[in-house]
């Protein structure tokens, strides 16, 4: 199965890192403009609606339109796992229904002092089979602008 990761050094400590990426608001803010991403709903893992933070079990339906360009697409992802140490945490969100066949996107974070590491790996399969497969090398640059934009977002934010 393809895959795809991006790292970066945030010159700010892994709670207040770790916070931004534990709310569907840290997802707006980080997400590219190009994207048109909508945050349509938030389902706590207990089914309340806007849940301040995004457990395990919480479920995100978003859409977006790409560049504005032809209709929404809508996707819907699940927190399935969510881990915070000293020194680390981690939570991976799995597309359960959208244009990917699969799709699972951990969020890695280590603190270095006062500063956190962020790593981003997903785990993808295209649609249509082999011609999915064939065309996978591709699909990482769509993913290198993305996360390149969302590295960068996350640095503005914080640092």
């Amino acid at each position: 199965m393809p895959e795809y990761e991006r790292r970066t050094r945030v010159r700010a400590p892994l709670d207040e890192v770790w916070s931004f990426h534990s709310t569907a608001d840290g997802l707006e803010a980080l997400t590219p403009d190009w994207m048109g991403l909508r945050v349509e709903r938030t389902l706590g893992p207990d089914g309340d609606d806007d849940p301040a933070v995004l457990e395990a079990g919480s479920e995100l339906v978003l859409s977006v339109r790409p560049f504005g360009v032809g209709p929404r697409q809508y996707l819907t992802s699940v927190i399935v796992d969510r881990e915070r140490t000293d020194g680390a945490g981690s939570f991976s969100d799995e597309m359960v229904d959208g244009p990917f066949d699969r799709w699972l996107h951990t969020h890695s974070f280590y603190a270095d002092g006062d500063e956190t590491v962020l790593r981003d790996s997903i785990e993808y399969e295209l649609p249509l089979g082999g011609l999915g497969d064939a065309l996978s090398p591709f699909a990482r640059l769509g993913f290198e602008p993305m996360f390149r934009d969302r590295h960068r977002r996350t640095r503005e934010h914080l640092e």
